[in-house]
């Protein structure tokens, strides 16, 4: 079962109602080795302390979600409002993380909502941002996943999806430190997707995993194995990309659902994820 999750990781919005200190107990403890950090769990104070228990744990870090992750606001971030001031946020973050994990670990980032529905604003505006914040990580020895969001995202989220639609962002603004961040859940609608997959090759920084019914809110994923999504196929084509990185369990949910993952026994939704991942990749495999 080791040798499995060594490639599976979950992010912590996946256990969202848990404490920080106890993300790290019980991924632990369910043989995992990556966690995805995120900042709002962490101390104000001083973020050494926990960042440094990771380590201790016998987890290792696959990826960083900065409390302001959006250029334009977003659902989880909605002010400031000024993409300079939040450009400022996240760089703080960059500046306060980035010497307690592992080197070229990706931070997330997405556009947030086009303001007045002017997504052409968006990507011209995203395309020095991204530039920008890609050279500030670089200097600081991570990097930069740029994350295309479902289209259910847009006006909420985003101005931009669809897994093609990064690629060519991520190459105009061409830099080694801004890759691409692979969400199933946001592009497995991409036409011909397994090809897009393979031209993106080395820019994929990191793979995000869940699956997807018809949404009830813009945060209502599921276990992996439970919706539509050929999460196998995905990721038989991010390794002939060329991704050797962890497949990370990213579940949104929202505690009003009647069957919300976050009002679930969080220990039994991450043994059931694991069971999913470890049948999908022998699938993938095959």
């Amino acid at each position: 079962m080791r040798d499995q999750c060594n490639r599976f990781g979950i992010s912590e919005f996946t256990t969202w109602p848990w404490s920080f200190e106890r993300d790290v107990e019980r991924y632990a403890a369910h043989g995992l080795d990556t966690i995805e950090v995120c900042e709002f769990k962490l101390n104000r104070d001083d973020y050494r302390p926990q960042l440094r228990s990771i380590e201790r744990s016998g987890l290792t870090v696959s990826s960083v979600q900065s409390t302001v992750h959006a250029l334009f606001p977003d659902s989880l971030a909605p002010s400031p409002s000024d993409p300079e001031d939040r450009i400022r946020h996240m760089k703080a973050a960059i500046e306060r993380i980035a010497p307690h994990v592992p080197a070229q670990v990706p931070f997330v980032v997405i556009t947030g909502a086009a303001p007045g529905g002017d997504a052409r604003m968006v990507y011209e505006r995203a395309v020095t941002a991204f530039a920008e914040l890609a050279t500030f990580a670089a200097e600081r020895g991570v990097r930069m996943a740029y994350e295309p969001l479902n289209p259910v995202l847009f006006n909420t989220d985003t101005a931009l999806w669809g897994l093609d639609q990064a690629l060519e962002l991520v190459r105009r603004v061409d830099h080694p430190a801004l890759g691409i961040c692979l969400d199933t859940w946001n592009i497995f609608q991409t036409p011909n997707l397994h090809e897009v997959i393979r031209e993106c090759g080395e820019r994929i920084f990191l793979v995000q995993v869940s699956d997807w019914h018809q949404p009830r809110s813009g945060a209502d994923r599921i276990s992996l194995g439970d919706g539509t999504i050929d999460n196998a196929a995905i990721m038989r084509a991010c390794r002939e990309a060329g991704y050797a990185g962890p497949f990370v369990l990213e579940i949104f949910s929202d505690e009003s659902l009647p069957d919300s993952i976050w009002r679930a026994d969080l220990d039994e939704v991450i043994d059931r994820n694991v069971a999913a991942f470890v049948r999908l990749w022998d699938e993938s495999v095959a």
